[in-house]
């Protein structure tokens, strides 16, 4: 992983979400199956279990839910879903999961159950060859049609250096979004990066002060929470680096299949698609878990920038491969695990 070292001066972009409300799972049992909610699709995976690899939404935004026997895609359709028959339900694919976790934490390596397919996706950078692509070969060889390896440009790395720019020590990041416990103020970011510094300010020349680092975790996970110390309260925007900003009013989960953009002080913003969830990625530093999966691009400097759809909090840049000429693989941290864990909301 490289480090991005402190370039240009920036001011801080601002963003802020409003708690998401989970979705509960009704519906009359003759609904059209584009009528079902993704948060629905997401408990209806989840209910049947081993019965299904998870859900995606396909090219219309309409979830499909994978189911492995009759009547799973029975209750599904009663309940307003697509059905998508498929031979590898989430037992199977988590014991490839596992076999990996357990055998071949490679840095430069990453992977997630890809529903669209009913496989493990496993990417790999460049960086694995020789000896290191032996191994995962090994492991994987156990599963056959149950994974499939995509090789990515470049190399797995955060993506140190969001929003607009916020700095710290000798490095330059990006702001996630603004979040509050009353009328305390705080800003997220990614967790390598709250590692770095106890301060952060909102010029290179470290004049002027934005606030101190109040938690962060990495690996593992990677976000981090900076608390507010220069009196400000500040707006509830990501910015879209084009003289305009975007309203943030919820934050949520990401899906697979659904259509983001990311923003960031190296690379403004970016668009992509969602293409896993709950990925493992494994940096040089350590491994992550859980992360968003996309083919949106980012560079040195993105991290911890805003992950979002619409008016939707869902991410915080953590780091991947390639770069905005040429495109990548970028994950992102899920929002939703440290407003919970530090017990704050977007507003």
């Amino acid at each position: 992983m490289k480090l991005s070292r402190t370039t240009r001066a920036g001011a801080v972009a601002l963003a802020a979400t409003a708690v998401a409300a989970g979705a509960v799972l009704a519906a009359p049992t003759q609904a059209s199956p584009t009528h079902i909610s993704p948060d629905s699709a997401a408990a209806l995976a989840s209910q049947l279990g081993a019965s299904s690899a998870g859900f995606y939404l396909d090219s219309a935004g309409r979830p499909v839910i994978t189911v492995t026997d009759s009547a799973a895609a029975a209750k599904a359709t009663t309940l307003g879903a697509t059905a998508k028959q498929v031979k590898y339900g989430a037992a199977a694919l988590a014991k490839v999961t596992s076999a990996l976790d357990a055998s071949a934490r490679i840095p430069g390596t990453a992977w997630a159950v890809d529903p669209a397919t009913d496989q493990v996706l496993v990417s790999v950078d460049q960086t694995v060859t020789g000896s290191k692509l032996a191994k995962l070969t090994a492991v994987l060889s156990r599963f056959g049609n149950e994974a499939r390896v995509q090789h990515v440009a470049g190399t797995f790395s955060k993506r140190i250096a969001g929003g607009d720019a916020i700095y710290g020590g000798q490095y330059r990041c990006s702001l996630g979004f603004n979040v509050r416990s009353g009328s305390t103020y705080y800003f997220l970011t990614a967790g390598h990066c709250g590692n770095i510094a106890s301060t952060w300010y909102s010029n290179s020349s470290h004049t002027a002060t934005l606030g101190t680092t109040a938690g962060s975790s990495f690996p593992g996970n990677d976000y981090a929470i900076v608390r507010y110390t220069n009196g400000s309260v500040p707006p509830g925007t990501v910015d879209l680096y084009n003289g305009s900003s975007q309203d943030i009013t919820s934050a949520g989960n990401a899906y697979v299949g659904e259509s983001v953009k990311r923003s960031g002080s190296t690379t403004g913003v970016h668009s992509g698609t969602v293409q896993a969830t709950n990925a493992t990625v494994n940096y040089s530093e350590g491994t992550v878990y859980g992360l968003i999966q996309t083919n949106v691009c980012a560079e040195g400097g993105d991290s911890g920038g805003s992950l979002f759809a619409g008016s939707t909090a869902l991410g915080l840049t953590s780091g991947g491969s390639g770069d905005c000429t040429y495109g990548g693989t970028t994950f992102f941290q899920p929002v939703t695990e440290p407003l919970s864990v530090y017990g704050v909301s977007v507003y």
